[in-house]
């Protein structure tokens, strides 16, 4: 009896699948019945091969050996996990099977996955393509129930081995150029070297900024606040003093008439369903979740608890074919404080519209939403059920009716200058009431007052006001994001069709890998984290002083985005871009060579490596201090200190973890500290006034402190490597 392999892209997902498929019989990486065999990749088996796979010169990074540009790029076995590789290519080549199912990740890094270790195996069998955006039993059945034809999604692997192919060319090619030259660890990229440098120009803008005093004139009137107004500018401030003085003089102990009141009904709609970006933004500012923290919860909460959906999406709305299931997932989240909004919402048919329904505005996954798994709110821990919560309410939202609210306007006139007041009275909370968010307030009901036009009102009190501009503010994580997804004014003098790619495509990088391009300049010490603010370090300007200016520009990626968008369509082939890319990687090269810069490493502590004897560097990353060999085959490191999760008991900041052994110690900025052994004996006394849960959540953020690695990939891949320049 013939067989069909379904290849997924994780373990859990394939164990998902083999129980809807009644795989019951376990074999060594795989799950099968009389019908099916359902294994899994572990993320990527196959990748492109080191340079020293072409030639074994390449083990040591020497500046005349660059560029490297074999004539085709080759795949090789991820070693770590050659073994499951291994099961996958023998599945693949049993007798029994006719043909496989493509059930990885649905979008062009997951035809990546499983093309790749297709290719890479040699095999040829009918390819099938399953596409679903969660994983929950009724989406997998009907996922199987409408197979795609593998052919369908060719172009589209084609673009991703254009990618994979061009980072390679430029990637490999620009850090070891940088690296040989200047004898330290320099990276770049397409995309984390443009974001870096959207880091410096806020760096740079607020370091320059000069702050400004500005004034104005407030007035009240019947106990109602009024602000001067500009007959000029409109403005209501001004730059200059003696002018709003002249002004306050003209005025004082005069009356105002009232010369205009406007009224407006206005409505405010629910907020845009989350994709991962939004997502990400509104963790890290209202929880301080980095970005990668945000994913990973994601990631369970669609995997393990199969609560939500694909977290990877890059869309805000809805395809029509979800709009049946949508009942189903209400009923789903009919728990704890939701119960009594869902039973609102259920109360009527549900109605949908194109604020959250619209197949145009969806490419391959759709915004994340709950799945019509039943929730058991007692299965998830502090994290996941704050990420629950933001997008449960998100997905409530757009079915409660608008904020509905009356905006006041009032002008008046003291001499011959305009005052205005501004107010809003709330008509209807609509979908505010999910987040128990209440705009009423008192100082906003004085504005609703009977008051008519040409009434004139004893001014009761004059004031000059006095300001100062502010500055840029740093980048959080969250803002970065931002930045990454639109860096539309980052990318001064280019044409409009570049500036509409970028739009379109989403920006620098993907939902999938900004999480990952941010830690990657977290841990190569180009930027530090001060608080929640981000700021590049000295090393990371350096690196913008020396890699070519359109490795700098968003630029560069709008242009690969708008050819592999072509290629995707069939309207380029990839040969095509690649050479293209291959030139392009010989240019960069021989930019880098001719740059006269220069690189210092300017935070030398006065400490020697202990084991080549050279001065260590003093590096922050995002949770610690460390002392870092300057040496790259040396790698030493040592942590100085690392922010805990403990708390302050006077101020309740985290603490920071000093010291080894026995001897450490915790220290807070107000000047609390207190011995390892000390913070031990109060947790235990506290453990009694605390829930069985909340120390296991407690002890478990502890834990991870001890979990932290810096840079530990490239550290392993660089350790045995030699530099000559």
């Amino acid at each position: 009896m013939s067989k069909t392999l379904v290849l997924a892209e994780k373990p859990s997902v394939a164990k998902d699948i083999a129980r809807v498929l009644k795989c019951q019989n376990n074999g060594n990486g795989f799950l099968e019945n009389n019908y099916y065999i359902v294994t899994w990749a572990l993320g990527h088996l196959v990748t492109l091969a080191n340079p020293e796979h072409y030639h074994p010169k390449y083990k040591v990074w020497n500046l005349s050996d660059l560029p490297i540009i074999p004539d085709e790029l080759e795949l090789e076995v991820i070693s770590k996990t050659s073994k499951q590789y291994n099961t996958v290519k023998n599945l693949m080549y049993r007798n029994d099977v006719n043909d496989i199912i493509i059930a990885t990740d649905a979008g062009r890094e997951g035809e990546l996955v499983a093309r790749w270790i297709i290719e890479k195996a040699g095999v040829r069998k009918k390819i099938k393509r399953l596409w679903i955006s969660s994983v929950t039993d009724k989406a997998i059945l009907e996922g199987f129930n409408q197979l795609k034809d593998g052919n369908d999604y060719v172009n589209l692997y084609h673009s991703a081995v254009s990618r994979a192919f061009a980072d390679w060319y430029v990637g490999i090619n620009a850090t070891r150029t940088l690296t040989a030259k200047y004898n330290a660890q320099l990276s770049c990229g397409r995309v984390q070297t443009p974001t870096l440098a959207i880091i410096a120009k806020r760096d740079e803008e607020i370091r320059n900024f000069i702050p400004k005093e500005y004034y104005g004139i407030n007035a009240i009137v019947n106990n109602i606040k009024f602000s001067w107004k500009d007959k000029k500018t409109n403005d209501t401030k001004v730059f200059n003093k003696d002018y709003c003085e002249k002004i306050l003089s003209k005025i004082q102990n005069k009356e105002a008439i009232i010369t205009k009141i406007q009224s407006d009904y206005k409505k405010q709609y629910a907020p845009n369903l989350y994709d991962l970006t939004e997502l990400q933004r509104d963790a890290n500012r209202i929880y301080s979740f980095s970005a990668k923290e945000t994913l990973s919860i994601m990631q369970s909460l669609y995997e393990r608890h199969k609560i939500l959906t694909y977290p990877r999406t890059d869309s805000k709305y809805l395809t029509t074919d979800i709009v049946p299931t949508l009942k189903d997932r209400l009923n789903a989240i009919k728990v704890g404080s939701y119960q009594e909004i869902v039973g609102n919402i259920l109360k009527q048919p549900i109605k949908t519209n194109s604020s959250f329904v619209d197949n145009n505005k969806v490419s391959a996954h759709h915004a994340i939403i709950p799945t019509e798994e039943r929730v058991k709110l007692s299965n998830l821990n502090d994290r996941e059920l704050k990420i629950f919560d933001l997008v449960v309410k998100r997905f409530l939202a757009v079915f409660y009716p608008p904020f509905e609210y009356e905006q006041k306007s009032i002008e008046a006139k003291i001499e011959d200058e305009v005052f205005i007041a501004k107010g809003k009275k709330v008509i209807s909370q609509g979908f505010k009431v999910i987040y128990q968010y209440h705009e009423e307030e008192e100082g906003d009901e004085q504005l609703i007052l009977d008051i008519k036009e040409g009434e004139k009102w004893r001014v009761q009190s004059l004031k000059l006001t006095i300001g100062q501009t502010k500055p840029p503010v740093p980048f959080t994580e969250g803002t970065l994001l931002q930045a990454m997804e639109n860096p539309v004014k980052y990318m001064e003098n280019s044409n409009q069709s570049l500036i509409k790619t970028i739009g379109e495509t989403g920006g620098l990088g993907t939902v999938a890998t900004r999480a990952d391009i941010i830690e990657k300049l977290f841990k190569t010490f180009l930027i530090e984290k001060k608080g929640k603010d981000i700021y590049i370090t000295s090393k990371g300007k350096q690196l913008l002083e020396l890699v070519p200016d359109e490795l700098k520009s968003p630029v560069l990626t709008a242009q690969w985005e708008q050819k592999l968008a072509k290629i995707a369509d069939g309207k380029l082939t990839k040969e095509s871009f690649i050479n293209d890319m291959k030139n392009y990687a010989r240019e960069i090269v021989e930019k880098i060579k001719t740059n006269e810069q220069k690189f210092k490493h300017d935070n030398l502590s006065s400490k020697q490596c202990p084991n080549c004897g050279k001065l260590l560097l003093e590096v922050n990353v995002k949770d610690a201090r460390l002392l870092v060999c300057q040496d790259r085959q040396c790698n030493y490191r040592k942590t100085i200190a690392k922010l805990t999760n403990a708390r302050c008991p006077n101020c309740h900041k985290r603490l920071e973890l000093y010291g080894e052994g026995d001897n450490q110690v915790y220290i807070c900025s107000c000047g609390h500290k207190e011995k390892m052994a000390t913070f031990n004996e109060r947790m235990k006394k506290a453990k009694n006034s605390l829930s069985k849960k909340d120390v296991s959540y407690y002890l478990h953020q502890i834990n991870k402190e001890n979990d932290i690695s810096v840079n530990q990939a490239l550290a392993d891949a660089l350790k045995n490597i030699n530099i000559k320049k």
